[in-house]
């Protein structure tokens, strides 16, 4: 009888549901033995689809394609360099023995770097034009809008001087951004751009990760990257392969690990740019079955993971991304609707029966199980993080421990909490109780990025933090010396959002790109509704770079939290113990280490000598949010010694009161000193 999985020793609750939890557990061991069984040693020597499929270079100068396209009766290969005319000497062979594999090898001066090229297409009773699917290069004509596989083998290769970098995730602090939105211009930042202007931006803010999003070609700008049609092209529209590979290389030059934002849970429909109808049919990497095939919210294509050329194409798509352009792992998209077969539309997954109720796709469950052992075959250290919104047990949890092998999961409800409270309770009914069980409510076992807001609370039809708190008053009250009320509530509460967010994490904290100085527009792409403009798809950087503008203050202090919390090493790792929490009051204390933690949501009432309850000893304020380099008020003396007061009623427990003046709407850091406490103790007994 094999021994009883982790995930089930360690949570009674899901004993009943031990027959699917150990037979996703065994899908996965079998579909890895089935997918080595060609003769694979293992799932890194399988997963070289894109070294086999596509053009390449052979050591005799000559040049190979194939294309998987089982449907197709005939493929031509036509482009610049045979005049965008059908002719045969670049007709492939169908490969005898094989499952439609077409393949045809050219002489050395028949194509060469820079040219475009597509497939022609034959299928029964029709032809078409296709990009092929393991094109590593895609590029638009400027006057066309046409999309063209392009050749993109330069004679000189990017060398690499990153082979020491290590991600740092003692915490994992994570800087989302968009290459092309990156720029202050009205118009596509570039790859060069991003590297020069706003990588040292991060480095300067103390986040140790971005996280890239839209790095896989897709034909639509607007859609933030997430309609792929190339899964292995990097989009041109930012620049070269050399010119991204130049900029990770730059961020591990100053110790910044570089995450991919990869969409593997669909596919765009469009069939000229993408791999839809490649040989004719509709379902080659997709399902058979209509229902299954179209994403019912998003306009897209379904992977069939039960096939094994599928896993074969993702699989191969995660190890080219680690090692042709060393990414530090990946921020797998939808995983959510990856996971169930209604993609987990109007469900509120309020029971673990939900989780287990027949509906799960175990193909899908497979594909990522192993996806996450082939990322860490590869890369030990490589980072994975899951976005899934219905709380799956064991999605972040070892494979061996009978999970699906992620490193971190999206902390996806506590943005929605923010907003939640924001829209829906006036400031009085802030309750410490909520706040804090809201941020701490998650499986133990499992590592989760906490946020705030992603990209997804700045997109048109929603509203930034800042933007809820302030709104239009951002456009004319964010000068130094103006004293709106609602700029200062608007101040106060978001640095005291993030700061007991950032507080509570259990793994990382992502923050997206602005939102650290509380960037005031909203992101909304070009298209035809706004006239195609690039107004607000664009990041504001000269509104924080200002003196005379308070956005300064704000990104002050996400740098000060920043660095208190990179400063304290597993900081993360460190047990959340609370320490008091008073609703009527609205106070909350938290310790973690030597850290405590002091919140005031009162919006009115301010407290002196508030004793909350700490370890005895000596604390210093190493934090305020009042403080005036961070746009507060002073109020908090930070030179002032904190001494806890015995108090006999506690003395049981280990703990004293720490007497603090805590004004409105602030928040306050302070450090123990044990030390201190000891000289302290000393003194007293030698005065005896």
């Amino acid at each position: 009888m094999a021994p009883k999985l982790k995930i089930l020793k360690k949570d009674e609750w899901l004993s009943p549901f031990a027959d699917a939890i150990n037979g996703r557990h065994k899908d996965a061991i079998n579909k890895e033995k089935d997918l080595l069984s060609g003769g694979a040693k293992s799932l890194a020597d399988f997963a070289n689809a894109h070294n086999y499929f596509g053009l390449h270079r052979l050591k005799d100068g000559s040049w190979v394609f194939r294309e998987w396209a089982p449907h197709a009766t005939g493929v031509t290969l036509t482009g610049d360099f045979s005049g965008w005319e059908e002719q045969p000497q670049y007709q492939l062979r169908r490969v005898e023995g094989s499952d439609g594999v077409w393949e045809g090898v050219f002489a050395p001066d028949a194509m060469h770097h820079g040219q475009l090229y597509k497939m022609i297409v034959d299928w029964p009773g029709a032809r078409a034009e296709r990009i092929p699917a393991y094109a590593t290069r895609v590029v638009q004509d400027k006057d066309t809008a046409i999309f063209s596989a392009q050749i993109h083998m330069p004679e000189r290769k990017f060398r690499w001087t990153d082979k020491a970098f290590t991600p740092d995730t003692a915490p994992l602090l994570i800087y989302e951004c968009h290459i092309g939105m990156g720029q202050q211009k009205e118009g596509v930042g570039t790859y060069d751009e991003f590297r020069l202007n706003v990588l040292p931006r991060i480095a300067a803010d103390g986040y140790n990760a971005i996280q890239i999003m839209a790095i896989q070609e897709h034909p639509y700008y607007g859609s933030f990257g997430y309609h792929v049609s190339n899964f292995f092209a990097a989009s041109s529209r930012f620049g070269t392969p050399e010119e991204l590979k130049k900029l990770i290389n730059e961020a591990h030059k100053l110790g910044i690990a570089v995450i991919m934002d990869i969409v593997h849970s669909h596919a765009v429909k469009n069939e000229a740019e993408g791999i839809a109808r490649l040989d004719g049919t509709p379902d080659l990497y997709f399902h058979s079955d209509p229902g299954r095939r179209e994403h019912p919210a998003w306009d897209s294509l379904c992977f069939d993971y039960g096939k094994n050329q599928v896993l074969h194409f993702l699989l191969s798509n995660c190890k080219y991304w680690l090692e042709e352009y060393h990414f530090d792992g990946f921020r797998f998209d939808g995983v959510t609707s990856m996971l169930y077969y209604d993609h987990g539309l109007g469900k509120a997954f309020t029971q673990y029966g939900d989780y287990y109720d027949g509906g799960q796709d175990t193909d899908a469950i497979t594909y990522l199980t192993l996806a996450n052992k082939l990322i860490h075959e590869l890369r030990p250290n490589a980072i994975t993080i899951a976005e899934e919104m219905s709380g799956m047990p064991g999605l972040a949890l070892p494979f061996k421990d009978g999970g699906m092998g992620f490193d971190y999961r999206m902390a996806m409800g506590i943005p929605d909490y923010w907003i939640k409270l924001l829209k829906e309770k006036s400031d009085e009914y802030w309750y410490p109780t909520s706040i804090f069980w809201e941020l701490t409510n998650r499986r133990a076992d499992e590592k989760t990025i906490s946020y705030v807001e992603s990209h997804d609370q700045a997109l048109v039809g929603d509203k930034t933090v800042i933007f809820r708190l302030i709104d239009q008053k951002m456009y004319w009250h964010m000068m130094v010396d103006d004293n709106d009320g609602d700029v200062a509530r608007g101040m106060a509460l978001h640095k005291m959002i993030r700061l007991v967010t950032l507080a509570t994490i259990n793994g990382g904290y992502l923050n997206f790109m602005g939102n650290e100085f509380g960037h005031p527009e909203w992101i909304d792409f070009p298209r035809e509704g706004n006239g195609w403009s690039y107004k607000y798809a664009r990041r504001q950087w000269d509104l924080v770079d200002r003196e005379d503008l308070k956005y300064k203050y704000l990104n002050a202090f996400d740098n000060a939290m920043i660095e208190l919390v990179s400063g304290v090493y597993d900081f993360q790792a460190l047990p959340v113990r609370k320490l008091w929490e008073k609703d009527s009051d609205q106070i909350l204390a938290f310790m973690r280490g030597d850290l405590v933690f002091v919140f005031n949501f009162n919006p009115v009432k301010s407290f002196d000598g508030y004793g909350i309850l700490a370890p005895g000893g000596v604390y210093d304020v190493v934090l305020s949010s009042d403080s005036p380099a961070f746009g507060g008020y002073g109020n908090i003396d930070e030179h002032t010694e904190h001494f806890t007061v015995p108090d006999p009623l506690y003395e049981p427990y280990g703990v004293e009161r720490l007497p603090l003046y805590i004004p409105a709407r602030t928040a306050m850091v302070l450090r123990k000193h044990p030390a201190k406490r000891k000289a302290k103790g000393a003194a007293a007994k030698k005065g005896k």
